[in-house]
């Protein structure tokens, strides 16, 4: 090529070409290197972006955390600070207390809190009812006392009981009243009992002469003597000697020079076993008026009062005794105190009033006004006193009559207190006023420190009956009974206090569902069930029991349980198989195939009718069925170990079976045993086999390879 040649030709224009495809090609690549700068200028603006925005979460955060640790440590200043101050309070108020305690003196008593205790059906509300005048045992329930009731004796009723007596004692009285608390005697009222026996400070321990020391009594001199509480043994039912003739209301000794020489030989006779019995529990006794000064002094003597409930001999020989114990060896105790000592008795609702709270008055006041302290199971519950009412004098708390208001009370004295919220208040649980120098955080920390061996009381189960009662006294006694009492123990699942209304019986039909037909039931003590709530249950298929003495719910229950288990036996018996092996006895072999009648010895375990028998050592050969068992001619249904018995075997699946064929008496035959049939006898017949029966059990498990 050169200069003077064409300019345009093939190879040029194919020069071109690639120039073209270079310069195009440089020009792509600029711009795929703009597109990549700008991508990763791209993902550094959103790194950037989420940097700020991270920063500013954790500042938030930190500012977050900062302010709730100012709150957390503000808190904790303001606990401390309540700490401190429940502290302080705590402080002043022992303090107080303390101050109170040094200046208690002798010329200022209370009344001391007599109990009466003793076996149920003695008399002990009738003795009270002669020392009252009164009748409460006709209002109480098959004459049993069913709730503690408290009865407040002033001074001039102790004097006018004891005046005859009086003339020959010439006791100067100074006490200002005596509280007598009048404890159930049934022994599903322990419970009560402790509750009535830690408050008292002397005690009367009823004992029927006719029939000296029973099961309660024993129980109740136990428990005083562990509470080192003093007490007087009334001798009742002395009107029931051979011959006695009554001396109405009259001292005990008047009384005896009346009567004839046989009944004091009678009364002397029973006095004196009832001393023996009283001494074989550990307790030295003797005829009041017979003890020395020395028997007076040792304070493990106790006097014995014999008395009459019905005509009233001897009432006043044991009220002049409490007094003269109370004066003589209890004035340290009863010297009155300022610091307020005051326990709930029962939580009761009263129409017109709502629901109101029994209280035992110890010590100190309890003014209308006053910002009571309460325990429930939902914690502390502060509450004004709107209303504090007391029964008239040598009336009982618990029989409804015109109550009388005050506007202060001062211990010793059963009030029953009106106030709000009171509903789900704990008997035998303190009750604490906040004075104007308390700290309310204080008081509410001390009336609730025995709550936790109350909850553990009242603890629910899963599985299991509910039960209602008229107040928690009665709750609680039920509650005690039903776990501790009863073999096996009846699990409660619900409780409730009042009124039964259809929502309880709904509550406790879901033990149908959960496959627990014989605990949808309702034990319900002394409370009215709605009639709506009785169409209910029985559309629903709910039991509810119902009385007005505990022990008759428990034998109703009972019954109804013994019943079911009973029917369960019953339908259980065809798969439970009792253990035993039995030897064959090649004498006595009567009938060699169907049916097999042969003699045999039980070497081991309970032979019953029905059994199933097989033979291990030849594969488990099933021989049949002992359809029945003969002994000396006659026909049982069980052979125990060591029986030798003649025994008939049917076998329907295979009736060719033949002894002296398939099986000989080097054979020893087996109850057949499943898995199944273990466990029917476990849950149904357990009480029904020994020890060694249940050892026979495991060896048969393993004979039969049973897991």
């Amino acid at each position: 090529w050169d200069a003077d040649s064409d300019a345009s030709g093939p190879p040029l224009d194919a020069l071109e070409q690639r120039l073209k495809q270079a310069t195009t090609s440089m020009e792509d690549s600029d711009d795929d290197e703009d597109l990549i700068e700008k991508e990763k200028r791209k993902e550094r603006e959103r790194l950037a972006q989420l940097g700020k925005e991270r920063a500013e979460r954790e500042r938030i955060q930190a500012e977050k955390m900062a302010e709730l640790r100012a709150r957390e440590e503000e808190m904790e200043q303001q606990e401390l600070l309540v700490a401190q101050k429940r502290e302080e309070g705590k402080k002043r108020r022992l303090e107080q207390e303390k101050a109170n305690l040094a200046a208690r003196t002798r010329d200022d008593l209370r009344c001391p809190i007599v109990v009466i205790m003793g076996h149920v059906d003695t008399g002990k509300t009738k003795l009270l009812d002669k020392i009252r005048r009164t009748n409460v045992q006709e209002g109480e329930a098959g004459g049993i006392t069913q709730q503690i009731g408290a009865t407040y004796f002033e001074k001039k009723t102790l004097l006018a009981q004891t005046a005859k007596l009086n003339e020959t004692e010439k006791f100067n009285l100074t006490l200002p009243g005596m509280l007598v608390i009048d404890t159930p005697g049934h022994e599903s009222f322990t419970n009560l009992r402790s509750r009535g026996s830690s408050l008292c400070d002397v005690a009367i321990l009823v004992v029927d002469l006719m029939h000296g020391l029973e099961q309660q009594t024993i129980e109740s001199l136990q428990m005083l003597r562990s509470k080192g509480t003093p007490f007087v043994v009334a001798l009742n039912k002395v009107d029931r000697c051979y011959a006695w003739k009554t001396c109405k209301d009259t001292p005990i000794r008047d009384a005896l020079k009346e009567q004839a020489e046989g009944t004091i030989q009678e009364f002397r006779s029973r006095a004196g076993d009832a001393k023996i019995q009283l001494q074989e529990q550990g307790v030295n006794s003797n005829i009041y008026w017979e003890m020395g000064d020395d028997d007076w002094t040792n304070s493990d003597f106790v006097p014995l009062v014999p008395t009459s409930a019905i005509s009233g001999e001897g009432v006043q020989d044991i009220l002049l005794l409490l007094c003269q114990i109370a004066q003589r060896k209890l004035w340290k105790q009863l010297m009155w105190c300022a610091n307020l000592q005051c326990t709930v008795l029962e939580v009761k609702a009263i129409d017109g009033l709502g629901m109101t709270v029994d209280v035992l008055v110890v010590n100190g006041y309890l003014r209308e006004g006053d910002k009571a302290v309460f325990c429930t199971l939902d914690g502390p519950i502060v509450t004004e006193i709107r209303g504090l009412l007391t029964p008239p004098p040598s009336r009982e708390m618990r029989v409804k009559s015109e109550y009388i208001h005050h506007k202060e009370i001062k211990g010793a004295l059963g009030v029953k207190v009106i106030g709000n919220g009171l509903e789900k208040v704990m008997a035998g649980t303190p009750v604490m006023v906040v004075g104007s120098d308390d700290e309310v955080e204080d008081i509410k920390a001390e009336v609730m420190s025995d709550l936790t061996r109350l909850q553990e009381k009242l603890s629910t189960d899963k599985k299991g009956v509910m039960v209602q009662a008229s107040t928690l006294g009665a709750l609680e006694a039920l509650l005690q009974f039903l776990r501790e009492e009863t073999q096996p123990p009846i699990p409660v699942s619900a409780i409730g206090i009042g009124t039964i209304h259809k929502r309880d019986v709904t509550k406790i039909s879901i033990m149908n569902e959960k496959g627990c037909p014989e605990f949808a039931t309702i034990l319900a003590f002394d409370v009215p069930v709605m009639k709506d709530a009785r169409e209910q249950a029985e559309e629903v298929n709910v039991r509810i029991f119902t009385a007005d003495i505990i022990y008759h719910l428990f034998d109703q229950f009972t019954r109804f349980m013994e019943n079911l288990n009973e029917k369960r036996r019953e339908d259980a018996a065809a798969i439970a198989v009792f253990p035993s092996i039995c030897k064959i006895l090649p004498q006595h072999v009567f009938n060699t195939k169907d049916p097999i009648i042969v003699g045999v010895e039980v070497v081991e375990g309970i032979l019953k009718v029905g059994t199933p028998l097989c033979v291990p050592a030849s594969g488990g050969l099933h021989v049949g069925v002992v359809t029945s068992i003969e002994q000396n001619g006659r026909e049982q249904e069980t052979a125990r170990k060591g029986a030798s018995v003649a025994i008939k075997i049917v076998n329907e699946q295979n009736p060719t079976i033949t002894y002296g064929r398939q099986f000989d008496a080097s054979h020893s035959l087996y109850s057949t045993l499943s898995r199944a049939s273990i466990d029917a006898l476990k849950l149904h017949f357990k009480d029904k086999l020994e020890n060694e029966d249940w050892r026979l059990v495991v060896k048969l498990k393993k004979v039969f390879n049973i897991i």
